[in-house]
């Protein structure tokens, strides 16, 4: 029996990030006016990675809205790409989410400004280059952290 992990289409996860990149640039904005407004917002974003990193592609609020609302307009699915990877990238958007969080609700914008800057960094360049940084850490990560028996 051949072990292949779950694989999803690879526009998923770029329109994930387009997602994500807009909350997070919202997020910047609105924390020049208000920081608890900026915690509230960027605490959903948090809430939406952690269930993506728990849940996977496949349950991703965002993901969910790609596959109904964008798939069916798009034409067939020519690339894939591994699950694993996206839901450790989702993994590391939520720890910096919620130091990102944290830092806007304890009234350091600095903290919430640099954690909620990396993540969008890292958003942006999934977004619009296709390079997602969690997936490129993933492999070096999964070397070092001890291994669990998941199959997704």
């Amino acid at each position: 029996m051949s072990s292949i992990p779950p694989q999803v289409d690879v526009r998923g996860p770029r329109f994930v990030a387009w997602m994500t990149t807009g909350v997070l640039v919202v997020t910047l904005l609105v924390s020049t006016v208000s920081l608890t407004a900026a915690a509230v917002l960027l605490g959903l974003q948090t809430l939406v990675f952690a269930y993506g990193a728990a849940a996977g592609p496949a349950a991703h609020p965002y993901g969910r809205v790609f596959r109904a609302v964008v798939a069916p307009r798009l034409g067939p699915v020519s690339e894939t790409e591994p699950t694993t990877p996206l839901r450790f990238a989702q993994g590391l958007g939520f720890a910096f989410s919620i130091v990102g969080t944290l830092g806007f609700a304890l009234s350091s914008t600095t903290v919430g400004t640099v954690a909620t800057g990396l993540a969008l960094f890292a958003a942006v360049l999934n977004a619009a280059f296709g390079i997602c940084l969690g997936c490129k850490i993933y492999p070096l990560a999964s070397r070092l952290l001890p291994a669990r028996h998941a199959t997704t």
